[in-house]
């Protein structure tokens, strides 16, 4: 699975890589690679892929999962395919509560120890993630985990999502990405060891 979306990813231009100019992570981190899987919505074939092993992801990893919750913005849609694959409930958690309405932060019914699970399109440093397993957490959920398209493998992120107690599983990772890129000529393999370098050194 690992190696048939990384394939997707890297068919579709989903990552970038760019040593001369760094893209800017949410996190503020200076990388020389970026990953876009909002551009996963945009092809169906590779839109098919992900989101079938998106389910099968949470149906074999996360068995007792009750309702999917997304991230804002892009887990929204993924979770919303996954939930109609599952014939699950789903939702969505806001980065920040509305300004209007009902001031809702977590969008959705959401009972009382609902089992969930977190849908993220991609995992850096753990940061965001893990203030939407907080808001969960805070609203009575029991959080089984996150289920996420892609991760760096960032020692940081890693410990921070030990630390705050919860599992993610990615469908693909950056190693893997790596290894199906040097393969299919997207890059060299000096170019595969910058990368590496970049994302062990952080």
């Amino acid at each position: 699975m690992e190696r048939t979306v990384a394939h997707e990813l890297l068919r579709i231009g989903a990552v970038f890589l760019r040593p001369e100019e760094p893209f800017t992570w949410a996190s503020g981190i200076q990388s020389p690679i970026y990953c876009d899987n909002r551009l996963i919505l945009s092809d169906p074939a590779a839109r098919r892929v992900v989101e079938a092993a998106m389910a099968e992801t949470v149906r074999t990893q996360y068995p007792g999962c009750q309702m999917l919750m997304g991230t804002a913005t892009a887990g929204i849609a993924h979770a919303a395919i996954a939930a109609s694959l599952l014939d699950l409930p789903m939702g969505y958690v806001r980065s920040s509560a509305k300004s209007h309405g009902r001031e809702n932060r977590i969008e959705g019914r959401l009972e009382p120890s609902c089992k969930v699970v977190v849908v993220e399109d991609l995992i850096s440093t753990g940061g965001s993630v893990i203030e939407v397993v907080e808001a969960l957490r805070a609203a009575g959920a029991e959080v089984l985990g996150i289920a996420s398209i892609f991760t760096y493998g960032i020692a940081r992120g890693v410990q921070r999502l030990a630390d705050a107690r919860v599992r993610n599983v990615s469908l693909s990772s950056l190693d893997a990405l790596l290894d199906v890129a040097v393969e299919e000529s997207y890059i060299t393999p000096a170019q595969k060891q910058e990368v590496l370098q970049f994302r062990n050194s952080l």
